[in-house]
């Protein structure tokens, strides 16, 4: 049985994160724009505004654990991103950073600095990644609900690589260009 560096794990957590933006993005670009747009019960009143939601924190503290200074700008447009075909683009994207700088990660204890307009806040690489891969599942948890409010079947997001269910994300895994390896590298 082969023992993973911690990192490894923050680095399987970025793709899972990863994937199920992936698949919740699949799934709510079934919806007509007028569903994507409506107004939901939910922290956020759309599905819309809540997928940007998640967009633009990643910006931040993605931006934040490479180096960056973006800061409060990421903020300036609540609602980068118009259609679900926008989302899926540019939530790619940043999902590719995170998974990159996850994968270069040597040491869990190195500090981000986050810009936060008048003050730095320092904090640790894990401490901050659990706190983006949190926020990140409690508001794809609030946008599943909201599908279910609407023609498209909410996707399964509760998962994790399990070996047995490899072929159950097999077409999600082409998807993203991925294969088993990429999440655990002992894997055929």
């Amino acid at each position: 049985m082969t023992a993973y560096p911690a990192t490894l794990y923050f680095a399987a957590q970025a793709r899972n994160n990863a994937w199920a933006n992936h698949r919740l993005l699949k799934a709510c670009g079934k919806l007509s724009q007028e569903e994507f747009e409506a107004t939901r019960t939910s922290f956020f009143p759309s599905i819309k505004a809540t997928l940007n939601h998640i967009l633009i924190i990643d910006w931040f503290y993605v931006d934040a654990m490479e180096g960056g200074t973006l800061g409060p700008a990421a903020f300036a447009n609540r609602l980068p991103c118009a259609t679900v075909a926008d989302l899926q683009r540019e939530q790619a994207a940043v999902d590719n950073r995170l998974i990159a700088w996850c994968e270069s990660l040597a040491d869990l204890s190195h500090i981000v600095e986050v810009h936060r307009g008048a003050r730095i806040q320092r904090e640790r690489a894990d401490r901050l990644l659990l706190h983006l891969f949190e926020h990140d599942i409690h508001h794809r948890g609030q946008v599943h609900a909201m599908l279910s409010g609407t023609s498209v079947k909410p996707p399964q997001l509760d998962e994790f690589f399990s070996v047995g269910e490899a072929s159950l994300r097999a077409e999600d895994f082409a998807e993203l260009g991925w294969a088993e390896r990429d999440i655990w590298p002992d894997q055929a």
